[in-house]
């Protein structure tokens, strides 16, 4: 393979017309601010709307900060670097720029399988992830995604594997292209640690996730003629179509970075010199470009989100449509997944006790639902509060209607 430490300019000069170089740059100059524009839009919406609040979506917070900041280290240097037709930063901001595509690319990654277990654990053990689930144990697993991100981009700083510019030369990464050890290692390990392993884990809990809610769905069918079987299947839609946004994003993410984990697989094959510059640098920016489709996904699918940005900023309204139907459905979508499906077991555990006593269950968790998402089981399943259920939805939905 070539060294592209070495003379990384002469590839540049020789090979790629300008107008090529402007055009990538300017391509990733656009997806960069809609990343940044977009992503804020994420945490504005978390940051003023209360409800959005809860332990699960401090990972979608998590995303949308990584996504954000891969945005703003990543776009404005490569597009600096395509106006000159070469890597001009020197090499400590090839290392630099390396470093944040690294670490925050690995953190989404690690994020995406972080929402993945959770929602995993809630929909097949939600009574059991109650107990464990809370805003400090969030944090604490947020903060090991990032430690862990961190070592992995560190590395190469440290000698093992380095940083070098890469394909059209307006963009460093790790030296995948060199066939040495240390550079294969670093390869092959970092693609299996931050990528298959955690895609295998990922399809493994929505498989189960599926499996969960299909046996769930058929134990509420088997409750006979209760008045409440349709609101309880509605709640299971509801479980089931928050675990899909989930889905979307993740699918996104992995066909967004599968092009780049090819390449440089092919590279760690000893097949480096067979690639074009443009066969490295265009996976690149098509990875990079992972950081602006959440927000497009929130935007389309998530109603309360959709309704947030909305409501806080006017100048958007054109692209977010809101109709009624979004506004009373958004009140009643986002019932956490622990809440409604702590009522859901107890329910199908619980056949032999009367229809009317477990229905009386899923009602005092509903009533909950929207005031605090993560009380304590006991407290929940409390049947006393049950009266206040047709008058909390229906002040709901007085509140809800325009």
């Amino acid at each position: 393979g070539l060294n592209m430490g070495t003379q990384p300019h002469t590839v540049t000069k020789a090979e790629i017309p300008d107008h090529v170089l402007y055009t990538v740059g300017t391509c990733v100059l656009i997806i960069g601010s809609i990343g940044i524009i977009g992503n804020l839009l994420v945490l504005y919406a978390f940051y003023s709307n209360k409800k959005l609040r809860t332990p699960q979506n401090y990972f979608i917070m998590n995303l949308a900060v990584s996504d954000f900041l891969m945005s703003a280290s990543q776009a404005p240097m490569c597009f600096v670097n395509s106006l000159h037709r070469e890597w001009i930063l020197g090499d400590i901001g090839c290392d630099l720029y390396a470093f944040c595509g690294a670490l925050f690319g690995i953190t989404s990654m690690m994020t995406l399988l972080a929402i993945s277990v959770d929602r995993y654990l809630v929909i097949t053990k939600p009574l059991r992830s109650i107990q464990w689930t809370s805003k400090q144990r969030t944090v604490q697993i947020i903060a090991v995604v990032w430690l862990y991100s961190l070592a992995w981009s560190v590395a190469p700083l440290f000698g093992w594997s380095s940083y070098v510019p890469e394909g059209l030369m307006i963009s460093c990464t790790w030296d995948y292209v060199t066939y040495s050890p240390a550079n294969r290692s670093y390869t092959m390990i970092l693609c299996c640690c931050v990528f298959f392993i955690p895609l295998i884990i990922i399809f493994h809990c929505y498989l189960f996730m599926f499996l969960a809610i299909r046996r769930t769905g058929r134990d509420v069918q088997k409750l006979g003629s209760c008045s409440r079987k349709s609101y309880l299947s509605q709640s299971m839609k509801n479980e089931w179509k928050l675990a899909k946004i989930a889905f979307v994003v993740i699918v996104v993410f992995v066909l967004s970075w599968s092009p780049y984990a090819c390449v440089t697989l092919i590279a760690w094959a000893g097949r480096g010199n067979t690639l074009t510059p443009y066969s490295k640098s265009v996976p690149a920016v098509i990875a990079k470009a992972s950081a602006i489709y959440n927000p497009i996904i929130y935007a389309i699918i998530h109603p309360r989100y959709r309704k947030t940005i909305h409501n806080a900023v006017p100048c958007l309204r054109f692209l977010i449509r809101i109709s009624k139907n979004d506004l009373l459905r958004g009140s009643i979508n986002e019932s956490s997944f622990r809440t409604s499906l702590s009522s859901h077991q107890s329910l199908a555990g619980r056949t032999k006790s009367t229809c009317v006593s477990s229905v009386s269950t899923g009602e005092a968790t509903w009533s909950d639902v929207e005031l605090d998402p993560v009380q304590p089981t006991h407290k929940k399943l409390q049947p006393r509060r049950s009266h206040s259920f047709s008058t909390s939805l229906r002040q709901e939905k007085r509140d809800l209607l325009p």
